[in-house]
């Protein structure tokens, strides 16, 4: 049977371009390294090298058989990596970029989690609306909604998003609960957005996609000062699924038109390409997506939740 050492010290001579080098690497005697090699000739049946006093070259056998064992070999340490990764409990520091307002909702919650699951993580966040380059700036993954830019990262979509109606219990007992989309025109809406003066407002709903126009006295361009406003009771806002559930789950918010809500695209999260990600970060983003299916089938949460 032939000894799989044998192909490793085989391989590392090719790789060297001669005995002695592949010696030194293995830390090993260089008649071993010889004596191996030509094991592996003769369990073969054919000439892998040829050897001279002054060069050391391969067969077309050997160029052959050098192919395909050196790609076995990477299969083989890149499974004991994957197995050694898999058993290890994740540590160390993981960095995380997200849009400013993002951190209210999910990802405070997810992060939180994550810590009490792998106490020898660290966690550092980044809350900033740019688009950083992850490289320069040591970001180990980041958080991205809406479409994505060509870049050399790797996106990995999560799950799409959705915005819903809601607006605090004190606006609707002053204001009343609309029951259609077109009852929006006679509201105070906190936009999100450059304007208060008037914005259209995409719902898709049992007929489809309604358009209306809204209008009201606060507008941002910023989720957490939108979500704010409307807590406050100046208006029926359009939140993230994220946002409007923790609000609605401790009453500081009511759901409206329960039967509508908004596309606003896919989550992404994106890292920096590299052969192997780490656990780390592997686990992060499996917690991540366990939330987020978990806080999808929440939106079937009624207005009176």
């Amino acid at each position: 049977m032939i000894d799989l050492n044998d192909i490793v010290i085989f391989s590392r001579v090719v790789e060297t371009g001669s005995f002695t080098a592949a010696a030194r690497l293995l830390s090993m005697p260089k008649t071993t390294v010889s004596r191996r090699v030509a094991a592996l000739e003769r369990d073969l049946g054919v000439r892998l090298l040829q050897r001279t006093t002054r060069s050391l070259g391969m067969t077309e056998a050997g160029r052959l058989y050098y192919a395909e064992a050196s790609e076995a070999l990477r299969k083989i340490e890149a499974a004991n990596i994957r197995l050694a990764e898999a058993q290890a409990e994740p540590s160390g520091t993981i960095r995380i970029s997200a849009p400013v307002g993002f951190s209210g909702h999910f990802l405070q919650d997810a992060i939180f989690e994550f810590m009490t699951t792998y106490p020898k993580a660290k966690v550092e966040l980044r809350l900033t609306d740019e688009r950083l380059n992850l490289v320069d700036n040591g970001i180990d993954l980041a958080f991205r909604t809406g479409l994505l830019e060509d870049s050399t990262l790797i996106a990995r979509r999560l799950g799409p998003t959705y915005r819903l109606l809601c607006a605090s219990p004190a606006y609707l007992a002053r204001a009343g609960r609309p029951s259609a989309p077109d009852e929006l025109a006679g509201h105070d809406c906190v936009i999100a957005g450059p304007s208060a003066a008037h914005a259209q407002w995409v719902l898709d709903g049992p007929q489809g996609p309604e358009t209306v126009s809204v209008s009201g006295r606060f507008a941002a361009n910023e989720m957490q000062a939108v979500m704010e406003a409307a807590i406050a009771g100046y208006g029926i806002a359009q939140l993230p699924y994220g946002v409007a559930f923790a609000c609605i789950a401790d009453g500081r918010l009511l759901r409206v038109l329960g039967d509508y809500t908004t596309a606003s695209g896919g989550l992404h999260v994106v890292y920096p390409s590299s052969k192997h990600l780490s656990p780390l970060v592997r686990a992060f983003i499996a917690l991540a997506e366990k939330r987020l299916r978990a806080a999808d089938a929440r939106n079937v949460l009624p207005e009176s939740a």
